[in-house]
C-alpha cells in the first residue's frame, strides 16, 4: 500500500497548499466567510456540489447500495433535489439580503432572541455535519491503511481543520473545486467501471443479484419519504448550504450553476449505489456493511489507482467536513459571540481563532461517534425538527410571532431528541413528531400572543 499512501499524502499536501492560497485571498471578514460574494459559475457549481456530497453521501450511499440495491441512491437524490429547489426559488431573495447566516433572517422577522435560540440549533447541526464526514475519513483510512481509528480521525480531520482555519471560504472554494474534479474522476470514471468489470459486466450484475436490487423503491416508501423530509428540507435551511449561496456573484450564477450541481448529486448517488451493488457481488459476506466502500476499494483496485480513488473519497468527505466546520464557526462568531461582547462584530483574526477551536471540538466529538449515516440523521433531525417551521413561518405567515417561533424551536428540537433516544436514530418518528409538535405550538402560540412588532421580510 506504499504507493497508495504516497498518493494520499500528495493529495493532503495539495489541500494544504490550496488552503495557503486561500489565506492570501481572504483579506477581509467578508472574504473569509463568503469568498467576497464573487464566485462565478464554475467555482460556484463545484463548491455547491462538493459541499453536499460528503462522507455520508459517499460511504453511506455505497452501504445503502450494498444492502438495498439501486434504491440506495435516494439519499443523494433528496440532497440533489434540495439543491435544485434552493437555487431556483430561494437564491435570488437570499442574495439580496447580504447576510452571513440563516438565523439573521429570523432576527429580521422576529427579534434578536429568536436569532440566538435558532443559532444554538444551527450550531448543533453544523457540528454534526462536520463530525459525520470526519468519521467517514477516519473509517476509510483505518480500513485501507490499518491505522488505529483515533489516529485516522486526527490525521485526516487535522488537514481539514488546518486549511479551513487559515483561509476560510476562499480555502474551501479552491479545495472544493479540486475535490469535485478528483471525486468525479475517481468514483464515477474509475471505481464504478472497474467494479462492473470485476463483476463481469452489467449482465452478470443482474444475474447475480436479486431482482429487488434493481427496484427503485426496494428501500421502502417510508424511507424515501423520510429522506425527503429530512434531507430535502434540511438543504433548504442549512447554514453550510446557505453560506455557499451567499458566495455567488449574482442570481444567474446561483440559478444555473446551482441547478446543475443538484442534478450532479443525483447522478453521483446512482454511481455510488451501483458501486455498493458490485461490492455485494464481490464481497457477499462483509462483516460490517459500514465498511463496504473501503472494502470494495481494497479488493478491486490495483496499487496506485487505489490511492487515487481513496483520494477521491477523501475529497468528498473533506469538502463536507470543511463546510460544516466553517458553518459552525460562522454561527458562533456572527450569531452567538456578539451577544457576549456587547454587540461587537467579529474580525478576521477572531474568525480564524474560532474556526480552529471549533475544529478541535469536531475532532473530539468524532472520536466518540461511530455510524456516519446515524450522525447525519441526527444532524438533520435536529435542524429540520427545530427550525423548519419557524423559518418557513417567518417567510410566509404574517401572523407569526417571536414567542411562537421560539416555542416551536424548543419543542421541535426537544421532541426530535426524545424520539431519537426512544426509537433510535434510524426511526421515522423523530422527524414526523418534531414537525407536528413544532407546527401546532407555532400556530397556537402565535395566534394567542400579540402581533409581531417587526416587519415581514418581504424580500424572501
Amino acid at each position: 500500500m506504499a504507493l497508495d499512501l504516497f498518493v494520499v499524502l500528495i493529495y493532503a499536501a495539495g489541500m494544504l497548499v490550496l488552503g495557503y492560497y486561500g489565506m492570501r485571498r481572504a483579506k477581509t471578514h467578508e472574504d473569509y466567510l463568503v469568498a467576497g460574494r464573487n464566485l462565478g459559475p464554475s467555482l460556484y457549481m463545484g463548491t455547491m456540489a462538493a459541499t453536499v456530497l460528503g462522507g455520508a453521501s459517499t460511504v453511506g450511499t455505497v452501504r445503502l447500495g450494498y444492502v438495498h440495491g439501486i434504491s440506495g441512491f435516494w439519499l443523494c437524490a433528496a440532497l440533489g433535489a434540495g439543491i435544485i429547489a434552493l437555487n431556483l426559488f430561494l437564491a435570488k431573495p437570499l442574495l439580496k439580503l447580504k447576510i452571513f447566516t440563516v438565523t439573521q433572517v429570523l432576527e429580521k422577522r422576529y427579534n434578536p432572541m429568536a436569532r440566538q435560540a435558532s443559532a444554538v440549533i444551527m450550531l448543533a447541526y453544523a457540528l454534526m455535519i462536520a463530525v459525520t464526514s470526519i468519521l467517514a475519513i477516519g473509517t476509510v483510512l483505518q480500513v485501507l491503511f490499518g491505522l488505529p481509528f483515533w489516529i485516522s480521525v486526527l490525521l485526516g480531520g487535522g488537514v481539514v481543520v488546518v486549511y479551513s482555519t487559515i483561509g476560510g471560504m476562499w480555502s474551501l472554494t479552491l479545495t472544493d473545486i479540486v475535490q469535485f474534479v478528483i471525486k468525479t474522476v475517481g468514483l464515477m470514471f474509475i471505481l464504478l467501471p472497474i467494479c462492473l468489470y470485476r463483476v463481469g459486466g452489467w449482465a452478470e450484475l443482474v444475474a447475480k443479484l436479486p431482482a429487488s436490487s434493481f427496484s427503485f423503491t426496494a428501500i421502502g416508501w417510508d424511507t424515501i419519504i423520510t429522506y425527503f423530509m429530512i434531507y430535502f428540507f434540511g438543504i433548504l435551511i442549512g447554514q453550510d448550504i446557505w453560506q455557499r449561496v451567499f458566495t455567488a456573484r449574482d442570481e444567474k450564477v446561483a440559478k444555473y450553476a446551482g441547478t446543475f450541481a443538484g442534478f450532479y448529486c443525483i447522478l453521483y448517488g446512482l454511481a455510488c449505489a451501483l458501486i455498493g451493488m458490485a461490492a455485494h457481488v464481490l464481497i457477499p459476506d462483509l462483516d460490517n456493511v459500514n465498511n463496504a466502500f473501503a472494502a470494495i476499494v481494497k479488493v478491486s483496485l490495483p496499487d496506485g489507482i487505489r490511492g487515487l480513488v481513496i483520494a477521491a473519497a477523501l475529497a468528498a468527505m473533506m469538502s463536507t467536513a470543511s463546510a460544516g466546520l466553517l458553518a459552525a464557526s460562522t454561527v458562533l462568531t456572527e450569531d452567538l459571540l456578539p451577544r457576549l461582547r456587547g454587540g461587537m462584530q467579529s474580525s478576521l483574526a477572531l474568525n480564524r481563532l474560532f474556526t480552529l477551536l471549533t475544529g478541535i471540538a469536531v475532532l473530539g466529538i468524532a472520536l466518540l461517534v461511530s455510524d456516519v449515516i446515524s450522525a447525519l440523521t441526527l444532524a438533520y433531525n435536529l435542524l429540520v425538527g427545530g427550525m423548519l417551521i419557524p423559518l418557513m413561518g417567518a417567510i410566509f405567515w404574517k401572523r407569526a410571532t417571536t414567542s411562537g417561533a421560539i416555542t416551536s424551536m424548543i419543542l421541535g428540537f426537544v421532541t426530535a431528541l426524545v424520539f431519537m433516544f426512544k426509537d433510535g436514530l434510524d426511526a421515522n418518528t423523530p422527524i414526523y413528531y418534531s414537525l407536528a409538535v413544532g407546527l401546532v405550538s407555532f400556530v397556537v402560540v402565535s395566534v394567542l400572543s400579540r402581533k409581531p412588532e417587526a416587519a415581514v421580510v418581504r424580500a424572501v
